[in-house]
């Protein structure tokens, strides 16, 4: 007896390679599906590099797929030949995190489980974005939307925008089109080299920054008040689990003013600050999950500076918010389209993906790897003998 095989990039022992695996098929309430086209984030590189403790063997959670094969009881609007998008993360069932609990998008077919069908999580795509490079930003966009329409409640005349991957990007990108056109956007950037890139990009910030600007201005050696101008500030801090505390306080420190935050980035668990008393930063993030509650819930607190604060977080968005980055990206595709820097297939994504776990190194081929967006081909296994 023969089982069908697909190949996927699988880590295993601190080693990224391509393998075949069994290709599994779909039982009641199942989905199985072909992943189109998959992107690399943060915190698939935080898995890579072994910190983070996620079990999941094949990674990746940003992407689109067509619907191979649908079990029993799968709704009619998700029959094969569907182009969809998976939303990573359950509101309710934290035993799947797509990538990370449960195999993810980087292999040539995934199975979807029902917990995520039924909980609403698949949703189908315009066909030129599921087929499309750009897909690999849907998931991410989302995220910024989702962040941004928080900010917005507070009105903000300048957004702050600390980190320079993808998200960081995205919302600098996204900021006019969903704060509206007056809204002054201010970058800080991880590196020099970083800064260099967005430099010359069409849709760059008003202002870039390094973050050892951000550090002179919290030393009271550059003051920031006239790049960030007067009026509401809005703040996004896209960075890594293990930067966003630091961040956090230097903006704090810096700014010195009223303001509104929220936690892209990650923190770890028993993440606290002396500036903000009484306050658990991962309990921030965590209540509100899969774009659940709506609004979102935040807390509003007086600094030990004296600035009022109002901290939002979210792990995961809603469909919702992946049906607006769709709109959004289909709407001005050139705005987004060059932050997918590297194109690959399979094979040439796990050499990238080894290249970016052996250090911090963004560069691949002479250019800067913003968003990696891998195409999956066909399976071009055998069949496995049982």
């Amino acid at each position: 007896m023969t089982r069908a095989a697909h190949r996927a990039i699988v880590r295993s022992g601190g080693r990224v390679r391509v393998e075949y695996r069994p290709t599994p098929r779909p039982v009641a309430g199942e989905l199985l599906v072909a992943p189109q086209t998959a992107g690399l984030c943060g915190t698939d590189l935080q898995m890579l590099r072994g910190l983070r403790d996620d079990p999941a063997p094949v990674i990746g959670h940003e992407g689109s797929a067509v619907v191979l094969e649908a079990g029993p009881g799968v709704d009619p609007g998700l029959a094969p030949g569907t182009r969809v998008v998976i939303n990573p993360t359950h509101p309710s069932d934290p035993s799947f995190l797509l990538g990370h609990h449960v195999d993810g998008l980087l292999q040539e077919r995934a199975l979807i489980p029902a917990t995520a069908v039924d909980g609403g999580l698949v949703t189908p795509l315009p066909e030129h974005l599921a087929a499309g490079d750009l897909a690999a930003l849907l998931e991410p966009l989302a995220t910024v939307c989702y962040a941004l329409s928080v900010l917005a409640t507070e009105r903000p005349r300048t957004l702050l925008v600390v980190g320079d991957g993808t998200v960081g990007h995205l919302a600098v990108r996204a900021a006019t089109r969903r704060l509206g056109p007056a809204v002054r956007t201010v970058h800080v950037h991880h590196t020099e080299a970083g800064l260099r890139w967005s430099r010359d990009r069409a849709h760059r910030a008003d202002v870039l920054l390094t973050a050892e600007d951000l550090a002179a201005a919290r030393d009271g050696r550059e003051p920031l008040r006239e790049v960030l101008g007067e009026g509401p500030l809005g703040v996004v801090l896209a960075t890594p689990r293990d930067a966003t505390l630091t961040c956090l306080e230097q903006v704090l420190r810096a700014t010195g003013r009223d303001l509104a935050v929220d936690l892209v980035g990650g923190v770890p668990a028993d993440a606290t600050s002396p500036l903000l008393p009484g306050v658990a930063l991962a309990a921030v993030r965590a209540a509100n999950c899969g774009g659940r509650p709506d609004p979102a819930h935040g807390v509003t607190v007086t600094a030990t500076t004296g600035a009022r604060v109002r901290l939002c977080g979210h792990r995961g968005v809603s469909d919702r918010h992946l049906r607006t980055a769709a709109a959004e990206l289909g709407a001005a595709p050139d705005r987004y389209r060059d932050l997918v820097t590297h194109v690959t297939g399979i094979d040439q994504a796990a050499r990238i993906m080894r290249h970016l776990a052996a250090g911090r190194d963004r560069t691949w081929e002479g250019r800067r790897l913003v968003k990696l967006a891998v195409r999956l081909a066909p399976p071009t296994a055998p069949n496995l003998e049982n």
